[in-house]
């Protein structure tokens, strides 16, 4: 195994480098305290609703594509629920992703529909942020080991979070079923190399009977939605493709 980094080591990395930030901001025990007060809205709940459910993601810039564009998020959020969207994913990663903070809340205080906070977690810290501002927090099942991640989970849904816990392979599948997840979402993409497959859903659906499935990346057509939710899939999430395409959405909202 090379130990050249991966995409995915230096976001990590850059992550904990804001962890660190935000620990020396903020004492965790008040953050914990506000985290349990702040309303959330029930990710997990929108995802079950019938048909398939579609997280429509706001995002102006990631490693695999560079920049798409510059958006206001809370218009983009707005124009995504008309749309039919069942939930937001907002990118609040800073460098490759050009988001932040507050694009979240500007997004969250437009609509009525639960949001994700989508970031590289790899501190309590940012558990406990996420629930000050969001309704579900991404884990992305290969930045922990067993111990970690179970433990992650745990915070979240203390706190009144969703936690979407993120996987690629058999190994991270059955790492997320371990750790008490019942949201999972396989990405399609491969982040340490940045492939797309969609039989990678199809090929982990069946191991993780019983969750909540995401589909994640690679959808660009109403044929790709399909597909996944043949394959099991109870929602898709929409990065890219309906950053140029806002109509992707309600084509997707509106399978039978």
């Amino acid at each position: 195994m090379s130990g050249r980094p991966t995409v995915l080591d230096d976001l990590a990395a850059a992550a904990a480098e804001r962890a660190a930030a935000l620990k020396k901001a903020r004492d965790l025990d008040e953050l914990y305290q506000e985290a349990l007060l702040y309303e959330k809205r029930d990710f997990a709940a929108a995802l079950r609703a019938p048909g398939l459910s579609v997280v429509s993601e706001i995002k102006r810039a990631s490693p695999s594509v560079g920049f798409i564009g510059e958006v206001d998020p809370a218009d983009w959020a707005a124009g995504y629920e008309r749309q039919g969207a069942s939930c937001l994913s907002v990118l609040t990663e800073p460098d490759r992703f050009k988001g932040s903070l507050q694009d979240l809340d500007a997004a969250r205080d437009r609509v009525a529909i639960p949001v994700l906070r989508k970031d590289f977690t790899v501190d309590e810290a940012q558990v406990l942020e996420a629930g000050t501002r969001a309704d579900a927090v991404l884990l992305i099942a290969a930045l922990f080991d067993a111990a970690s991640l179970a433990r992650y989970v745990s915070l979240a849904v203390e706190v009144g979070l969703t936690p979407l816990v993120e996987v690629h392979d058999e190994a991270e599948a059955d790492l997320a079923l371990e750790s008490g997840a019942s949201v999972v979402g396989v990405n399609n993409r491969d982040l340490r190399d940045f492939t797309v497959d969609l039989a990678t859903f199809e090929s982990l659906a069946p191991r993780l009977a019983g969750a909540t499935l995401v589909a994640e990346s690679g959808v660009k057509t109403p044929g790709d939605g399909r597909r996944l939710r043949d394959a099991g899939a109870d929602a898709v999430l929409v990065g890219e493709a309906a950053m140029r395409d806002p109509a992707l959405v309600a084509k997707l909202s509106a399978l039978p």
